[in-house]
């Protein structure tokens, strides 16, 4: 599960939320915490700040399940940078995204993995999202990068490509996890074999997404399209004025949170909110 980064009115990052969020998230039997990826927008906290939010849900986790730290860019030599910062913090892996903006060959994204491979300490586990990254990690660089790198463990997959899902499958070793990375798909995508899913709804309904994700690896399929369907609408609402506003606006429904974000990121339209509402109103009160 993804996290979300509470903020105070201020805009400070609110610890006493995260905090909060944590135990709720662990009380719901989740099987890992993601800190800092997409959903905790990274991209408008400074590295002081991160190192902050990583040491405190480090301690906050104390040990109750695996921790993956969200670690990527696209300057290689700060990202190894980043990497050191998480070293002695008790995480168990790393989610680095591709490179984004300046749009790498698939020789340069290969070489980039390649170096922090050789100076990463902890597994890591490719994020491939071409909507915001601008370019795609190929199935054959996926594929190269698994076969030559121990460390390289799996990839969350976001491209929407199952095309792309099949032939890693396909081509994987059986070692390498392919996880999704789109809330909507993760049935599907587990119908292939994929291993489970990095949520984004999962921050309002860890439950939920737990027993989906249990469910689909026991084969039960048509029990786990029930909660499928249940979240579906809920899911596209949370994506409708982009991520994560949507789900921050979710949890401020159900009084878990607030909808704070840093521009350029906004709330929620009202018309967003109002349809977020009557579907937690209809389908979870």
């Amino acid at each position: 599960m993804a996290l979300i980064t509470p903020f105070k009115n201020d805009l400070t990052i609110d610890f006493n939320e995260l905090e909060k969020l944590i135990d709720y998230q662990i009380a719901s039997d989740i099987d890992y915490v993601v800190s800092l990826g997409t959903t905790g927008e990274t991209a408008t906290l400074t590295l002081d700040e991160k190192k902050k939010i990583w040491g405190f849900t480090a301690e906050k986790v104390a040990d109750r399940v695996p921790l993956v730290a969200g670690i990527g860019g696209n300057n290689t030599a700060e990202v190894i940078h980043e990497l050191a910062s998480i070293e002695t913090l008790g995480y168990d892996a790393v989610l680095s995204v591709s490179p984004y903006y300046n749009k790498p060959s698939q020789e340069g994204i290969y070489q980039h993995y390649k170096s922090l491979s050789e100076h990463s300490s902890l597994p890591i586990i490719l994020y491939n999202i071409p909507g915001r990254t601008g370019s795609n990690i190929s199935v054959e660089t996926v594929l190269r990068l698994a076969n030559d790198f121990k460390n390289i463990i799996g990839v969350k997959e976001a491209s929407g490509n199952f095309d792309q899902f099949n032939k890693i499958m396909q081509g994987k070793p059986d070692d390498f996890l392919l996880i999704s990375g789109d809330d909507p798909v993760t049935l599907p995508m587990m119908a292939l074999g994929a291993a489970g899913i990095i949520s984004v709804v999962g921050n309002a309904f860890p439950s939920k997404v737990k027993k989906l994700a249990s469910l689909c690896l026991e084969g039960n399929f048509t029990a786990a399209r029930e909660i499928h369907n249940q979240l579906l609408k809920i899911t596209d609402l949370c994506f409708v004025d982009g991520n994560p506003a949507g789900i921050k606006a979710v949890l401020a429904e159900m009084d878990l949170g607030r909808d704070h974000l840093r521009l350029p990121l906004v709330a929620v339209s009202d018309d967003t909110r109002s349809s977020i509402k009557q579907e937690l109103k209809e389908r979870f009160s």
